[in-house]
């Protein structure tokens, strides 16, 4: 199966600094890529794992100090989902609710 995995912004995949949902998508995701499904992983650019990686922002949000509103960065990796989910058979969110329901709202952001 192709997976997308969309993981928080916030922290890398695997976090560095704690054990939360970051740590729970880098494991999920190492197991169905062992299994043999093609997973992609929306997720901070410093992010390490066996999936395709597609950086949505450079480094994982905490550790940026020009970072004051995550949210703009959030909408963008929403669009970028939204703007590749047909390719995917499961679009996994890891993320608010507010993530989810924009990726399938009838307008599109523009950068």
């Amino acid at each position: 199966m192709k997976i997308a995995q969309v993981a928080p912004l916030i922290e890398c995949v695997p976090p560095r600094l704690y054990d939360g949902t970051e740590r729970i998508v880098s494991k999920l995701t190492e197991e169905l890529v062992r299994l043999g499904h093609d997973v992609t992983l929306f997720a901070s650019g410093n992010s390490l794992n066996r999936a395709e990686l597609v950086p949505c922002c450079i480094r994982a949000l905490s550790l940026d100090p020009a970072v004051g509103d995550v949210n703009p960065h959030v909408m963008l990796m929403t669009d970028t989902v939204r703007e590749r989910a047909e390719e995917f058979d499961i679009l996994h969110f890891l993320t608010s609710i507010c993530s989810i329901s924009c990726c399938f709202a009838p307008w599109r952001l523009e950068p």
